[in-house]
This record gives C-alpha cells, sequence and structure tokens, in this order.
C-alpha cells in the first residue's frame, strides 16, 4: 500500500467561502502586550525586581495561586526573601499537608505579610512566628491579634534581658565556672534556660550579645 506523502495526496483544497485573515502590526502588538506573563518569564523578573534566588523564583513562579499572593504580600512588605521563604516553607508544607491550594485555605494577604513584617521588625521571633501561624491557619485570626491576646510580643529591652541573664547566671555557678575553664558548648546552656524563663520572647541576637558580655566577666 502506497503511504500518503504530499498534501494533495490528502485531497486538501482552499474553502472557497473563507476570507483570508490579515492581523495588522498593531492587532498583533496588542495581543502580546494583553498576553498573560509565563511562568518562566515570571521567574526571571522575580529575580530581578525581587531579588530572589533561582530557586525561590522557579517555585513560587511554577504556581499561579502562589505567585499571586506572593505579588499581593509583596506589596505590603519589604522582606521579600523572607516572604518567599516562608511561602515555600511553612505555607507549602501546610498546604500540601491539607491538600488544598492557597486560595482555598484560611491565609490571607494581609494576615500572611503581616507576619513576615511582625518577624522582620523583631515584634516576635521567627520561632513564636511559627505558632502563630498554626493560629492563622486554624482559625484566620490576624497575627496582631494572635499576639496581643497571648502575649507574644518579643522582649528587646535590653535592661529587661540583662537582669535574666544575671539571675541565670547566679542560678547555674557550677556551669558559668566550667564555660570559663573552656566548656564553650555550654553556651548554647545558657541562651536556653534564658528562654525558659521569658517563654521564648527574648530576642534571641540581643541574649546572645549580652550573655556573650557577662560570660567574659
Amino acid at each position: 500500500m502506497r503511504s500518503k506523502e504530499f498534501a494533495n495526496d490528502y485531497r486538501y483544497f482552499p474553502e472557497p467561502d473563507l476570507l483570508p485573515v490579515v492581523i495588522s502590526d498593531e492587532e498583533m502588538q496588542k495581543i502580546k502586550d494583553e498576553f498573560p506573563e509565563l511562568p518562566n518569564e515570571k521567574e526571571i523578573r522575580y529575580q530581578k525586581q525581587f531579588k530572589l534566588s533561582a530557586y525561590d523564583a522557579q517555585i513560587i513562579a511554577s504556581s499561579k495561586s502562589m505567585a499571586d499572593f506572593f505579588e499581593s504580600a509583596a506589596k505590603q512588605t519589604k522582606n521579600y526573601t523572607l516572604l518567599s521563604n516562608w511561602l515555600i516553607g511553612e505555607v507549602s508544607a501546610y498546604l500540601n499537608k491539607e491538600l488544598i491550594e492557597i486560595n482555598e485555605s484560611k491565609l490571607n494577604v494581609d494576615n500572611v505579610a503581616m507576619l513576615i513584617n511582625r518577624i522582620d521588625d523583631q515584634t516576635i521571633s521567627g520561632k513564636i512566628g511559627k505558632t502563630i501561624f498554626e493560629e492563622m491557619c486554624i482559625n484566620g485570626t490576624s497575627p496582631d491579634e494572635i499576639i496581643e491576646s497571648q502575649g507574644l510580643k518579643q522582649i528587646s529591652d535590653d535592661g529587661a534581658i540583662e537582669e535574666i541573664i544575671d539571675t541565670v547566671i547566679k542560678d547555674n555557678s557550677p556551669q558559668v565556672k566550667a564555660y570559663l575553664e573552656g566548656k564553650d558548648k555550654l553556651f548554647g546552656f545558657f541562651v536556653g534556660q534564658v528562654m525558659k524563663l521569658t517563654q521564648g520572647k527574648a530576642n534571641p541576637t540581643a541574649v546572645n550579645t549580652i550573655l556573650k558580655e557577662k560570660l567574659k566577666k
């Protein structure tokens, strides 16, 4: 049997009732301008506009709902890297666990942006942020409401932190002696004691700085 090799083998012929379609350059440009941005284009733009890593940009751009959420939240916060980290980390883990899209959850742009801002301005620590996030997922409550109702605001006053550190040093003199003799790993023990007394609300950076100074004496 002879195979068909050319168009005329299929008896193709022009439809006489169809007029030729002519698209002007202006119309072509209008179509291009209105064509939605493709994922690979978003990926490149995110790296340039928001300074995201290639990996983060690719992950966020690959999902339209996640990309839309990111761009809306980015209008309310300046820490784009922290925002992308949370979306790729905590948020994605929650959505995967529940088998839902972000627009099907109780999370909204305003609350997620607010959470990022509260971590960024050190109102809360990243660890406490995770606790707040869990409640946001369940009740859709705003971070500020949760911080206020549960007294989760981070302790950043150096004087208050110094008093707590003094107490820890006083109550753990054997460990202090051992630390001064070279057991550097005990530093983590002292940090843990401070965080325990403050219920995890002490500013970690301030704790580390003040504690290092105190343990030199």
